[in-house]
């Protein structure tokens, strides 16, 4: 039988958030340094930080960073024909579909690459500042 132990750490020994900093920089920092392929984009779905393997797995040769996530940054493609996404599925993609839903979204995307067409994992999860979405932070895994 398998034997799982947990530990709780002291909670008065949890480094508390700085009040100025919001959840959304905070993550974005994270993510900056961060070595699995991510990233981080606000409510109106602009990236406010990514991995350099993010950037790298999509052979990125421009800075993302203050630009629209869905044809600024990722070209969706369709599964059945390879052309562009249709528009009224771009928005059930993980990273929007967190955004709009408040929800863990997870779902395979694929995208033109500087290398060709290629497909990911994306499991993202939305972003809170108040109880209200502010982003969300994704995580892609090649396929």
């Amino acid at each position: 039988m398998a034997h799982v132990e947990l530990s709780i750490s002291d909670p008065h020994l949890v480094r508390s958030p700085d009040p100025a900093e919001s959840s959304l920089d905070r993550w974005a920092a994270t993510v900056a340094d961060a070595a699995e392929p991510s990233l981080v984009i606000d409510d109106k779905a602009v990236i406010v930080a990514v991995s350099a393997s993010f950037e790298d797995l999509l052979g990125l040769t421009e800075s993302a960073i203050d630009r629209p996530l869905v044809d600024g940054v990722l070209q969706l493609l369709d599964f059945g024909d390879g052309g562009a996404l249709d528009a009224s599925e771009i928005n059930k993609t993980p990273p929007l579909l967190a955004l709009s839903s408040g929800r863990l979204a997870r779902g395979l995307v694929r995208v033109r690459c500087a290398t060709g067409p290629r497909t990911f994992d994306a499991i993202a999860t939305p972003l809170l500042q108040d109880g209200q979405v502010v982003g969300s932070l994704t995580f892609f895994s090649t396929v």
